[in-house]
């Protein structure tokens, strides 16, 4: 398949690790941003490829893993509210918070419903207008123009019983806030392919020109990724640093000005709680106030919401690429899909998935604990 079967190509993939390898001269540490990357990465074992002196770790690159623990729990808050029609994607369903999931709320009676589209919930909504119906409106810069156009749709269709739990976040603010840690191991990063087709990569100028780092976005193949790994450690062992474009088959400097336009006119920049990361200034995105009679936190009232976290889970660490899932005590054992502890678990761009879907757990450490009901 054209633009598939070629950037999956054993030989190509091979030249490029024999490129890497006689371009590396001292250690290196990048790391990828995306959660697709990162399963890329793992399933065709990437980073086992690649020379000692380069290690690749896991960035905050998933929606559903940085979803604050108050977001999830004020979704379950309003699920269970009677009247109440709650939709989502379905890899939000098992993300554990405080006290379970929304599967487990559905199992109990509450309306929770799965959706392919944000404008699956406008017409639920239209077709029951003696319900509220609430979708929970996660992701990067990628799923904010369907969002942006399910709200913009239901406020011209005059949908008064249609609202919006909004949780999007922004990837340069994250980046920044990695490099700012004072545990920061980072050299450089391999961009989201997906976040810079909707809003292209003049955001990130301004941090490598700070902080120094090479960015080079790239796509979600194996020989996307290893190009995009040596144009990263070119730059790095000629002291370099610049943005570089890996993925010019779907990326333009500017993005796509007509879902950059959408996203601009339905929300605006808030500050954003990342789950094991904490609260990052300007990282968010909001419901502007012509819109704001859309927002479902207003409508029910659950911003003050206790939350309770896992003493075991070290998601906040993986996250930050600080530390790798092998590394916590509970993976493959206390922790896996079918009984998560975290998000980067249950989720299927997380990082411990992807390393528990590939075969890694088999060498993790067993510890037994108590999950939380």
């Amino acid at each position: 398949m054209k633009f598939l079967d070629e950037y999956r190509d054993p030989v190509a993939a091979q030249k490029l690790v024999r490129a890497i390898e006689s371009m590396v001269t001292r250690p290196w540490t990048i790391m990828e941003v995306c959660g697709g990357q990162t399963h890329t990465i793992v399933k065709y074992g990437i980073d086992e490829m690649l020379p000692a002196a380069i290690e690749l770790v896991h960035g905050p690159g998933c929606p559903v893993c940085v979803t604050s623990l108050e977001m999830i729990d004020r979704a379950h808050a309003i699920a269970a509210h009677p009247g109440v029609i709650f939709c989502s994607f379905g890899d939000m369903l098992r993300v554990p918070g405080s006290r379970g999931d929304l599967l487990q709320l559905k199992s109990q009676g509450s309306d929770v419903r799965v959706v392919y589209s944000p404008l699956d919930a406008v017409t639920i909504a239209a077709a029951n207008p003696d319900k509220e119906v609430v979708f929970f409106a996660i992701g990067f810069e990628t799923t904010a123009p369907p969002n942006a156009m399910a709200i913009s749709m239901a406020k011209r269709r005059g949908l008064t019983n249609f609202s919006a739990l909004v949780s999007h976040v922004l990837v340069p603010p994250a980046m920044r806030a990695i490099l700012d840690a004072p545990d920061n191991r980072v050299q450089a990063f391999l961009g989201p392919g997906h976040v810079c087709t909707v809003v292209g990569y003049a955001e990130y100028g301004p941090i490598v020109e700070q902080y120094g780092v090479p960015i080079v976005i790239t796509g979600f193949e194996p020989v996307d990724m290893l190009e995009g790994l040596l144009m990263a450690i070119t730059q790095l062992e000629e002291g370099r640093a610049d943005v570089e474009n890996a993925y010019g088959r779907a990326v333009r400097p500017e993005g796509n000005l007509a879902s950059r336009a959408l996203i601009d006119e339905i929300f605006e920049v808030c500050e954003r709680k990342w789950r094991g990361v904490g609260m990052i200034p300007g990282s968010g995105l909001r419901l502007r106030a012509a819109y704001r009679g859309f927002d479902a936190e207003g409508r029910f009232e659950v911003e003050a919401i206790q939350t309770l976290e896992s003493d075991v889970c070290i998601s906040g660490d993986i996250l930050r690429g600080v530390r790798k899932p092998q590394d916590c005590p509970a993976f493959g054992t206390a922790c896996t899909p079918q009984m998560p502890l975290g998000a980067t678990m249950v989720s299927g761009e997380g990082a411990c998935a992807a390393y528990y879907a590939y075969g890694r757990h088999f060498e993790a450490a067993p510890l037994k604990v108590h999950h939380a009901v």
